[in-house]
C-alpha cells in the first residue's frame, strides 16, 4: 500500500521587543540566568500584567505579510499546566480569538513549481523559562529569563507533504520575520522554534491518520529530517501490523531519529478560559493600515521585480532575495549601473564572499553602491579587465571605500593595456616559447588558446586586453609560417 503523509507546522516566533510580554522585564538574549526577572513574570501573587504594544505591532506585521485577516477585538486566555518552566503555572495566550486568521505562505515544490500552504491562524502568547538538563549531575536547572518574553505562533493547516516543503515553509518564515525586523530566526538560540504534526494514510484517502508531534529541531535542516524519519517510522509501524500512538516525540539530532516523551494533550486538558487581569486589545482599520505602511516590500514582490524588471534568472533573484540587505544593495547600485547581470554576479560572489570572511553582514560592507558601480562600468568599458577589478581594484576599495574607483585605477596604474604593437610582442613571445603547443593548436586542438593567452597575461601583470589579445593570437596563429 502507498501511504501519503499529512503535516502541519506550529512555529513559535519570539518578538524582539525591548520589554517582555506583560511586564517591563528586559527581554535581551544572553543574560546571566534569572536576572532578567520581576515578581510580575515569576507570576507572584497580586502582581497584574499590562499589554507590551509593540509586539501587538510587530505581530501584526507578521499577519499583513502572510495576508491574514485582522481580528478587530482580541482577548487573552490562560492555558493551565504545571511544568517547571511555567512560574505562573499557567501561560496568557490567545485561544478563541487569535490576532491573524486565515493567509498563506508560498512554497517551492520539488517540481519547480510552488504551492499555497494555507494558515490557520497566527496568535499572541507568552515564552515560558527554560529547562537546563546538562548543568547539573543531579537536578534540572530552569532560567527564568526567558518567562513572559512575547511570541507569536503560526498555525499551518495540514497542507504539506513532504519533509522538503516544509524546509520550504521554515525558510521562507524566517526570510519574512527578518525582512519585517520582527524576530532574528535563530533556531539555534531558540528565538524560532517548530513543532511538526505528522500523520500517514494511504493515498486517495481523505481521512486523518493519527497524529503525532515532534519537537526539539533546532534547525530548518533538522526540520527536514525529523520528518522524513518520522514518516518512515510511521509507515514502517502500518506495515508490520502495528497501530501508532498520539504522543509527543523529540528529535535526536546525533542519530536523526525521534523518541517517545509523553502522551499528546488535548485542548481540554488546558483548561482555557479568559484572562481575567488583562482587557481586550482592539485593533482599528485606520490602526491596521498605519501599520501597513511601516512595512518594507517583502521577497516576493522584489523577486518579481528583480526577474521581470531587471532580467535576473530565477537562481539570481532567489539567492539576492534571501537576505534583505542584500536586496536592497543590488537595487542601490543598479540606480547607478544598468548591466543588472554584472551587479547581481558582483552582490552574490564577490561582496557576499567578504562578508562572510568577515563575519559582517550587508549593512556593514564598506563600499558605497555607486562606488561599486562606478568599478563596474569601469570593466564594462574596457578600462580594466574583470581579473584585475575582482584581484586588485575591489580589494583596495575595501581598504579604502572612499578613494573612488577611477582614481584608484589611475594610481595604482591598473588600465589595460592595449597597444597593439606591445601586445603583439609579447604574443610572438609567447607562441616562440610553446613550438609543440602552436602546431597543436594548428592541428585543431583550438582548446589551447586558453594556455596562450593566460601566458599573455601573465607578462602582462593581467593587464592585456583580453579581446585585443584574442585577435592578436588568432591572426598570429592562423597566418602560415
Amino acid at each position: 500500500m502507498e501511504f501519503e503523509a499529512v503535516i502541519g507546522l506550529e512555529i513559535h516566533i519570539q518578538l524582539q521587543t525591548r520589554s517582555k510580554a506583560f511586564s517591563s522585564d528586559s527581554s535581551e538574549y544572553g543574560a546571566l540566568p534569572n536576572t532578567q526577572v520581576s515578581p510580575i513574570s515569576l507570576g507572584h501573587p497580586g502582581t497584574l500584567p499590562k499589554h507590551n504594544k509593540e509586539a501587538i505591532e510587530k505581530a501584526v506585521k507578521m499577519g499583513l505579510a502572510l495576508d491574514c485577516s485582522i481580528t478587530e477585538i482580541n482577548r487573552y486566555a490562560r492555558k493551565n499546566y504545571f511544568y517547571a518552566d511555567l512560574p505562573k503555572g499557567y501561560q496568557i495566550t490567545q485561544f478563541d480569538t487569535p490576532l491573524c486568521v486565515g493567509g498563506h505562505v508560498p512554497v517551492k515544490t520539488k517540481e519547480g513549481g510552488s504551492k499555497n500552504v494555507r494558515l490557520i491562524r497566527i496568535h499572541m502568547e507568552e515564552d515560558t523559562g527554560k529547562s537546563m538538563h546538562d548543568q547539573d549531575l543531579h537536578d534540572t536547572l530552569v532560567d527564568y529569563n526567558r518567562a513572559g518574553t512575547p511570541l507569536i505562533e503560526v498555525v499551518s493547516e495540514p497542507d504539506i507533504r513532504t519533509g522538503e516543503e516544509a524546509y520550504a515553509f521554515v525558510t521562507e518564515i524566517r526570510r519574512l520575520v527578518r525582512y519585517l525586523d520582527i524576530c532574528d530566526g535563530n533556531m539555534e538560540e531558540g528565538s524560532l522554534r517548530c513543532d511538526a504534526n505528522i500523520s500517514i494514510r494511504p493515498k486517495g484517502s481523505t481521512a486523518f491518520g493519527t497524529k503525532v508531534e515532534v519537537k526539539n529541531m533546532n534547525s530548518i535542516s533538522n526540520v527536514k529530517r525529523a520528518i522524513d524519519f518520522e514518516i518512515e517510522r510511521q509507515k514502517a509501524c502500518l506495515e508490520n501490523g502495528e497501530s501508532i500512538v498520539q504522543e509527543t516525540r523529540g528529535f535526536n539530532g546525533l542519530n536523526g531519529t525521534t523518541f517517545s516523551m509523553r502522551k499528546k494533550e488535548s485542548n481540554n486538558d488546558y483548561r482555557y478560559f479568559p484572562e481575567p487581569d488583562l482587557p481586550p486589545v482592539l485593533m482599528t482599520q485606520s490602526e491596521v493600515e498605519r501599520i501597513r505602511g511601516e512595512m518594507p516590500e517583502l521577497p516576493n514582490t522584489l523577486y518579481q521585480r528583480f526577474t521581470e524588471q531587471y532580467g535576473l534568472s530565477e537562481y539570481d533573484a532567489s539567492v539576492l532575495i534571501d537576505d534583505k540587505h542584500s536586496a536592497f544593495f543590488f537595487e542601490a547600485v543598479c540606480q547607478h549601473q544598468r548591466n543588472y547581470k554584472a551587479v547581481a554576479n558582483w552582490v552574490t560572489v564577490p561582496v557576499r564572499g567578504y562578508l562572510n570572511d568577515q563575519a559582517l553582514g550587508m549593512q556593514d560592507f564598506p563600499i558605497s553602491a555607486p562606488t561599486l558601480a562606478e568599478m563596474i562600468a569601469l570593466v564594462d568599458e574596457g578600462v580594466i579587465s574583470h581579473s584585475i577589478a575582482a584581484q586588485q581594484l575591489f580589494p583596495a576599495l575595501l581598504q579604502q571605500p572612499n578613494a573612488g574607483a577611477r582614481s584608484l585605477v589611475d594610481s595604482m596604474n591598473l588600465a589595460t593595456n592595449n597597444d597593439s604593437s606591445e601586445l603583439e610582442s609579447l604574443a610572438k613571445e609567447v607562441l616562440a616559447l610553446f613550438p609543440d603547443k602552436v602546431e597543436a593548436y594548428r592541428s585543431g586542438k583550438t582548446g589551447l588558446m586558453g594556455l596562450f593567452v593566460g601566458e599573455i597575461m601573465k607578462r602582462s601583470a593581467g593587464k592585456a586586453d583580453p579581446k585585443m589579445t584574442n585577435g592578436i593570437l588568432q591572426s598570429l596563429l592562423n597566418t602560415p609560417e
